[in-house]
């Protein structure tokens, strides 16, 4: 699943709201004018000035100041910037996303409290406000203390021998907790339309495996603080302080084994290389040690005949740590996983002791009031609940039309793009159409709600999620041996953020991202398409990226490319690495343009398809706008870069850097821009300039 996240117009009348006459924005640049490209008097519709907030615009997030052919995402940003500021509990704030995140919580908050105080509920208001009801009930949640994990952390504070540990293991999977390894029912890249056992590497407790095994003073600090945190953790489980100590140090000394055996993040970029199907008889081999006829049947699965392992040297390598490691390490370590995965639904020194390590990784200053939690935790247990009284409240039939829209003519303009490419070959461009044709979208809200067939205890918020757990894992496992279900949503429709399945070969634009500023339904088409219809080519494109682009049109990993094109398409993806490679959203901290790649394509992609499909969207219209003294391309352009106007703080920015296939906000406006030609065009930025440089890359 490729997602938007740090995570889109014809021409109906609704649309063109805002674009009336009004008296123009005066622009005042101390850097010199802002270029503008004017349109001949012979040739096009005559201008209309109007103000920006008209069509949809922030005039006061604007920082004029700033020369946009030097650094646009500065001068679209910069007033934004200055007037921000990030709230306390949160690492990141960006325009975008966090403020239609907040409206969002806002709202599932009211409907959440509206279920709790229902009187003779329907079943689904009930559930969902029972549990949301029970989260927010801190007093009994602080009362049950551990009591919820209890049962496990004395049978993981008893393991004696490996057998023991297999034995625990295979239970916590089933109730959807995951140390070593994780388990889930996945596409088979190889055959889409069969969903098969998949398993994958996991068991850690720092964000990635490179925390454990770099020597940098970063890394070296964080291993330090983690180690002082799993001991405050295990005391709060009950052990000595002594014995909390050498269990720390036990805890990462045996992740620090299990960091070494698994993949890197760039690595697992590699969908040929994370699809190793084997046979059962196999699996048993190269893992000998593991039970895994009782595992499979422990978790009802036990027809499975072969499974997907994502690395075949992981578990080879973990079969190893089940014979070498003491008993007493892996006591240690299952304790710590048992109450890491469940820190947050215990009582009040559980949950201050989880955010203490998040505080560390992302700077932030305190934590979230307990509604935002409990709103966040009732969304992820029942996503689909609470989406429906959502999407009856907020999300308003205009949207969806508008992105199906907005989907129908940015796929149009992908495929005039393909067509036009020059170092395609005939046949790889009929196979890349093709593939395009078959692609679909879900917008909104599944077709089809999904059941939660869990009981909520109204009196017991530890003893729901535990449950909640469990129902999801078997859930998940359940698909298993079954065909593909592409209708199945990946995300609650609440959720601000899209995704492109490259095995599904759809793309899905929940409800949540479908409002302002990223489309309204009054703003103007080149502002909405700015906005929301970057997101739409974004994900579009990632059918198209250098992992997507190796799937077929029907979900399977198979190589559609000619040689001699594929060779070429290598060498104009790794001109986009080289270039994110060298930006650093930190002094002295730059981009990893590999683990970023598909995201750079996918932006750099998505303002192309974008920017084609609001010029065909405006073609013959009545007036063009002049919005604040600038054109309909400039707004255009104005509109993408002000969705991604973001502060972050500096933990966060170097975890984001080091972890995350995004690059920060900042180059996922520049980036785009300084290849995209009409970018230079609309502001009359000259060669030579940073946002016009002499080499552009160009991939679709």
């Amino acid at each position: 699943m490729r997602t938007l996240s740090l995570a889109f117009a014809s021409v109906a009348m609704s649309l063109l709201a805002g674009c009336g006459s009004a008296t123009p924005e005066p622009i005042t640049n101390t850097a010199g004018p802002v270029p503008t490209v004017a349109l001949p008097a012979d040739k096009g519709p005559p201008p209309v000035e109007v103000t920006l907030e008209s069509v949809g615009l922030d005039g006061a997030a604007l920082d004029k100041s700033v020369d946009p052919c030097k650094d646009f995402y500065s001068f679209a940003c910069g007033g934004w910037l200055k007037s921000t500021e990030i709230p306390s509990d949160e690492a990141t704030w960006v325009r975008s996303f966090s403020e239609i995140d907040k409206r969002n919580e806002l709202a599932l908050k009211t409907i959440l409290e509206d279920a709790g105080k229902a009187k003779n509920p329907d079943p689904t208001t009930k559930k969902i406000g029972d549990y949301y009801a029970a989260c927010m009930d801190e007093a009994a949640v602080d009362a049950a203390g551990i009591t919820p994990i209890k049962p496990l952390v004395d049978r993981a504070r008893k393991v004696s021998s490996a057998k023991d540990v297999t034995a625990l293991v295979t239970d916590l999977h089933g109730k959807g907790i995951f140390p070593l390894f994780w388990i889930s029912g996945e596409q088979d890249p190889g055959d889409a339309t069969r969903v098969i056992a998949t398993l994958d590497q996991g068991g850690l407790g720092l964000p990635d495996r490179d925390y454990y095994t770099k020597d940098d003073d970063d890394s070296k600090k964080l291993r330090a603080e983690y180690v002082a945190h799993v001991e405050r953790m295990l005391k709060l489980a009950g052990l000595a302080e002594a014995d909390a100590k050498k269990a720390a140090a036990d805890v990462l000394a045996l992740e620090t084994d299990i960091a070494k055996i698994s993949k890197t993040r760039v690595e697992r970029r590699d969908p040929k290389g994370i699809y190793n199907m084997v046979s059962r008889a196999d699996l048993a081999k190269k893992a000998p040690t593991f039970p895994w006829d009782v595992y499979f049947k422990a978790l009802g699965i036990s027809d499975v005949k072969q499974a997907n392992l994502t690395s075949i040297p992981f578990f080879e390598g973990l079969d190893k740590l089940l014979t070498s490691v003491k008993p007493n390490v892996w006591q240690s370590y299952l304790t710590w996983q048992i109450v890491r995965a469940s820190a947050d639904e215990l009582s009040k020194p559980f949950v201050d002791e989880a955010f203490s390590l998040r505080a560390r990784l992302f700077g932030l200053k305190e934590q979230k009031p307990r509604w935002k939690r409990c709103v966040e935790a009732t969304d992820h247990a029942l996503g689909e609940l609470v989406a429906q009284p959502f999407v009856s409240r907020h999300f308003a039939g205009d949207s969806k039309r508008a992105a199906e829209q907005m989907v129908q003519e940015i796929s149009k303009a992908f495929g005039v793009r393909v067509k036009s490419l020059d170092w395609m070959d005939e046949k790889t461009k009929e196979r890349a159409l093709a593939k395009l044709s078959t692609m679909a979208y879900l917008i909104g809200y599944p077709a089809k709600w999904r059941s939660y067939d869990f009981e909520v205890d109204r009196k017991s918020y530890g003893k729901n999620a535990m449950a909640a757990g469990a129902f999801e894992q078997k859930r998940r496992l359940a698909k298993i041996g079954k065909p593909v279900d592409r209708e199945e949503w990946q995300m609650s429709p609440p959720m601000v953020n899209a995704y492109y399945d490259a095995q599904k070969n759809h793309m899905v634009f929940p409800a949540g991202i479908l409002q302002p500023p990223f489309y309204d339904v009054k703003s103007a088409i080149q502002v909405n398409l700015g906005g929301m219809g970057m997101v739409v080519g974004h994900e579009l494109t990632h059918g198209f990226d250098d992992e997507g682009s190796q799937y077929a049109g029907n979900g399977n990993l198979e190589n559609w490319w000619e040689p001699a094109v594929g060779e070429l398409f290598k060498k104009k993806t790794t001109c986009v690495e080289e270039q994110y490679s060298t930006y650093e959203p930190l002094p002295g901290v730059k981009l990893n343009g590999k683990l970023t790649l598909g995201e750079n394509i996918a932006d750099l992609g998505g303002i192309k398809l974008a920017f084609m499909a609001y010029r065909e969207m405006r073609k013959g219209a009545a007036n063009m706008t002049v919005a604040g003294g600038f054109t309909e391309d400039q707004q255009f352009f104005l509109a993408h870069a002000q969705a991604w106007c973001a502060k972050s703080r500096d933990e966060y920015a170097r975890l984001h850097a080091k972890t995350n296939t995004h690059s920060a906000p900042r180059f996922r406006v520049n980036g785009p821009l300084v290849n995209t030609p009409e970018f230079a065009q609309a502001f009359s930025c000259a060669e030579g300039t940073p946002m016009h440089p002499a080499k552009m890359c160009s991939v679709w």
